[in-house]
């Protein structure tokens, strides 16, 4: 679908969403804050969607800015991780937590980054079955280890990714990401977050 115009703060492109995101009954504040306005009128312009999960969050603004802002510091600032491989952790995360709301979104933005309709589901379903790098099966053996036993990683696991070829500035960002992901997949699942329909036909 085309971008629409960048709209001025008085007319924001976006519209709120027709049914509730969550099963908490907490409305959006309304007015959005101007920041918070333009910031959604970015996410439809560039997503061609606003996020339920920015949503949940807006009935309180200092708690969507310490969400938006760690999530862009996680999954946005410069790394040795790539964008993709950040997003296969997040789906292999949330498929080992079994997140609705994540498998779906995490599941889409992996289509779209890889280009390959058939690694999103894999990794939904069953990331062992996907075809990849020894180095992204050895990330994703140690963010799924760290979701379902995290007491259990050694340094066997981390000398395991040093292996692979990452390094310990790497290993520091697979594990923030996997725990990001593993705290948003609690919250997600505790209120029923209801994914954007869209996330369902992206990139197939």
């Amino acid at each position: 679908m085309p971008a629409p115009d960048r709209p001025d703060p008085d007319r924001p492109g976006f519209d709120r969403p027709a049914r509730p995101v969550t099963a908490l009954d907490l409305s959006a504040v309304d007015p959005l804050p101007e920041a918070t306005a333009r910031y959604f009128a970015l996410c439809q312009e560039k997503l061609g969607l606003v996020p339920n999960v920015l949503w949940a969050h807006a009935f309180d603004i200092g708690k969507l800015n310490a969400f938006t802002g760690l999530y862009n510091d996680i999954m946005l600032a410069p790394s040795g991780l790539t964008k993709l491989e950040r997003e296969m952790i997040a789906v292999v995360v949330s498929s080992a937590n079994r997140c609705w709301y994540c498998q779906v979104a995490h599941g889409a933005a992996v289509r779209a980054l890889s280009g390959d309709p058939v690694l999103g589901e894999a990794l939904v379903m069953n990331w062992r079955v996907a075809r990849l790098a020894p180095r992204q099966r050895a990330m994703l053996d140690f963010a799924e280890k760290m979701t379902l036993a995290s007491a259990r990683i050694g340094e066997e696991d981390r000398a395991a990714l040093r292996q692979a070829g990452f390094t310990d500035r790497d290993i520091w960002d697979i594990a923030a990401v996997a725990s990001y992901y593993n705290m948003t997949n609690r919250m997600a699942s505790a209120v029923a977050m209801e994914p954007n329909p869209d996330y369902h036909t992206q990139a197939r």
